[in-house]
């Protein structure tokens, strides 16, 4: 599988999750940004463009849920694939995620694995 210069980015609150996922990605090739909450990703997004874009749902200001249903509502970024981030691995939050647009879920904690498992699904060459 082919990630090397893959654009991603990372919304979560956590800076553990950040960063762990920030490491996991990198060593894998991809070129990785990451943002603390919605707000911060929605700054950022346009400059970025990436590839593939994981996002925690529990955050403040602007939940995953939220944040997801705006990127998924801009024509530029409608296909780029959402991967939600959640502690909990309810049916209710994976039916919720797809009602606005995420094309997948990952529990946490997940492993590097389980990311270039999203990766190798959605945008790998």
């Amino acid at each position: 599988m082919d990630v090397q210069g893959l654009k991603v980015l990372v919304i979560d609150d956590s800076n553990t999750i950040r960063r762990t996922a920030k490491t996991l990605l990198v060593k894998a090739g991809c070129d990785v940004a990451t943002a603390s909450d919605g707000f911060d990703s929605l700054a950022k997004i346009v400059g970025i463009k990436p590839d593939i874009i994981f996002i925690d749902i529990m955050m403040p200001r602007l939940d995953g849920y939220q944040t997801c249903a705006l990127i998924k509502n801009n024509a530029e970024f409608k296909s780029t694939p959402v991967i939600m981030l959640s502690s909990k691995d309810g049916l209710f939050d994976k039916a919720k995620g797809r009602v606005v647009g995420a094309d997948d879920y990952l529990t946490k904690p997940f492993g590097r694995a389980e990311l270039l498992d999203a990766l190798e699904r959605y945008v790998a060459t």
